[in-house]
C-alpha cells in the first residue's frame, strides 16, 4: 500500500536555472528510484522567505506530490541533508482529504487555463 506525499524543498537562491533543474531531477530520481511515482508537481520560483536562512533572505520552491512506501521517506531526507543546495525541506503524508484538496485545486487551476 503506497501513501501519498508532499515534498517541498528550498534551493539556495544563488543557483542557475540548470542546477535548480538538477536538483529538482535529482530528487524526482531517488522517488522513482526508490518505488514511488510522482502525481505532480510545481516549480514555485524565487520567493522571499518568512526568516534569514544561512544569511539568504530568498530561496526557490519546489513542490512534488507522489506516492511511495513509508521507507522511501528517510532515503529522500538524508538525500536533501546532504545536498548543499537545499537550505530547507518539509515533507507530510497527505490523509485522503489533503488528496482530494489537492486534486480539486489542479482540476480548478487546468480548468482556468482552458477558458483563457
Amino acid at each position: 500500500m503506497l501513501n501519498q506525499y508532499e515534498t517541498v524543498f528550498i534551493a539556495t537562491p544563488v543557483l542557475s536555472e540548470a542546477q535548480m533543474k538538477e536538483a529538482v531531477d535529482k530528487f524526482k530520481g531517488v522517488i522513482t528510484g526508490n518505488g514511488g511515482e510522482i502525481v505532480h508537481e510545481e516549480n514555485w520560483g524565487l520567493k522571499k522567505l518568512a526568516y534569514p536562512i544561512q544569511k539568504k533572505s530568498t530561496g526557490f520552491y519546489y513542490l512534488i506530490e507522489f506516492k511511495a512506501p513509508g521507507d522511501l521517506i528517510d532515503k529522500l531526507e538524508i538525500q536533501y541533508r546532504r545536498d548543499e543546495r537545499v537550505i530547507r525541506f518539509l515533507t507530510f503524508r497527505m490523509d485522503k482529504h489533503s488528496v482530494e484538496y489537492a486534486q480539486k485545486k489542479r482540476s480548478k487551476v487546468e480548468q482556468q487555463k482552458k477558458e483563457e
